[in-house]
């Protein structure tokens, strides 16, 4: 959406989304419409009155505009679907992938309802695929960094969670992923942890169900039992909430999930943990410094977190001292 806005000031731009992330869309300042749907739950009973209803509902809300482009990013065949009913403007036209790229899901009526179907190079991390669909179907060229449209603007409110007194720093924990195969021992969060305190930096432990915030409750207990409130557990937040809330912290170090992804978006510290070889297509670009991926098997271990955060830490340090020789400078 930022390549967009920053080739066409004046773009108007909608986006679909399913209802559960609309919060996080909704901080940025960039969208003319946020149109969310529950495709997810309505595939589960699509023959329901209260499922016909919200459809309607969500198929007239789409289709209030008609469109100069619409640009499927999924490739799957629910996204195709939204494609076809949105109402194109005259000479509009419909984009989408022309072929399967590595590790992403893709399902062929996103090119059937296409009216041009773009190829995009197979082996391609996430991120640039849908940048480079967008940048080829509407004709622009697009920086090597993304901009997400969030950064940190919100990062001077105070905590809603009072730290103890003497901690001024917190590092978030992401350890919830929907894959068991993605998660990283619990004895490893707790010795990370412990070199964290030791280090001056509060824990706070975020969690999206039951399971997740069991755990969570066990790194705190085993963290607070040595340095008593230096592990703290959110409640279940809100995705705004919870993205306000992690922009406050210094850092985050997370495995491969969806709140990881939103610390990427924050631009903050951020150490990503890969129990596979993925990261080269959905983890963040390591070639800043200030955030980073590790991988290794069966899991990567302590030590290598700990000195990947290190690292992260001092590019973020370097950064601030280029920062300050810059201001001396043109002073």
């Amino acid at each position: 959406m930022q390549d967009i806005h920053a080739a066409f000031p004046g773009a108007q731009i909608d986006w679909v989304v399913e209802q559960s992330f609309a919060p996080v869309l909704a901080l940025n300042a960039g969208l003319h419409r946020i149109i969310p749907c529950q495709i997810r739950r309505w595939r589960k009973s699509p023959l329901t009155e209260a499922t016909r209803q919200e459809w309607r509902a969500f198929r007239a809300l789409l289709q209030q505009e008609a469109y100069d482009a619409v640009i499927d990013l999924q490739g799957l065949t629910k996204s195709a679907l939204v494609a076809r009913l949105a109402r194109l403007a005259p000479g509009g036209k419909r984009y989408a992938l022309a072929n399967q790229t590595e590790g992403s899901g893709y399902e062929a009526p996103t090119r059937w309802v296409a009216d041009v179907a773009i190829r995009i190079t197979p082996h391609i991390h996430a991120v640039q695929r849908s940048r480079e669909l967008a940048a080829r179907a509407l004709g622009y060229t697009f920086p090597p960094s993304p901009d997400f449209g969030l950064k940190r603007h919100f990062a001077q409110a105070e905590h809603a969670f009072a730290a103890p007194e003497g901690i001024a720093n917190t590092v978030a924990f992401v350890h919830g992923t929907s894959r068991a195969d993605k998660e990283w021992p619990l004895v490893h969060w707790t010795a990370l942890g412990r070199r964290l305190n030791a280090a001056g930096y509060q824990i706070v432990l975020s969690h999206g169900n039951a399971k997740e915030q069991a755990k969570s409750k066990a790194i705190a207990r085993v963290l607070n039992e040595s340095a008593p409130g230096h592990a703290l557990v959110w409640p279940l937040l809100p995705l705004d909430a919870l993205t306000q809330e992690l922009a406050r912290c210094v850092g985050v170090i997370g495995v491969d999930s969806g709140v990881s992804h939103i610390a990427v978006a924050l631009d903050l510290p951020h150490v990503q943990l890969y129990n596979f070889d993925t990261a080269w297509r959905t983890g963040p670009d390591s070639a800043a410094g200030r955030q980073v991926s590790v991988f290794a098997k069966p899991v990567p271990s302590v030590d290598d977190v700990w000195q990947a955060w290190l690292g992260c830490l001092e590019t973020v340090s370097g950064d601030a001292s280029d920062a300050s020789e810059c201001g001396a400078d043109g002073a």
